[in-house]
């Protein structure tokens, strides 16, 4: 079906899995429960997960091109993703 040799992207493919299924379930959740201060709560769970997931995909996807580029292109990348969280922190997620 794929065919993907590289372990890097294999990692990254699975932590997005991983990800997709925590949020599916929380979604399930929230209709079992169906109340809306459970759903906020289960929200607010799942508001530290994407950015957790979206800096080890990141990070993991940087290590598997560190060998390849520059030094100044990783820099580049590295504060990109630092922008976004910057950007993130006043949201009160």
């Amino acid at each position: 079906m794929f065919r993907v040799h590289d372990p890097v992207v294999w990692g990254m493919a699975s932590l997005r899995f991983l990800s997709s299924i925590l949020e599916f379930t929380c979604a399930l959740l929230m209709l079992y429960w169906g109340r809306v201060e459970a759903a906020l709560k289960v929200n607010a769970l799942m508001s530290l997960v994407g950015p957790s997931i979206l800096f080890l995909v990141t990070l993991l996807g940087l290590a598997g091109l560190a060998g390849r580029i520059s030094p100044l292109n990783l820099l580049y990348l590295l504060v990109g993703v630092g922008f976004i969280f910057w950007g993130l922190r006043g949201l009160n997620l």
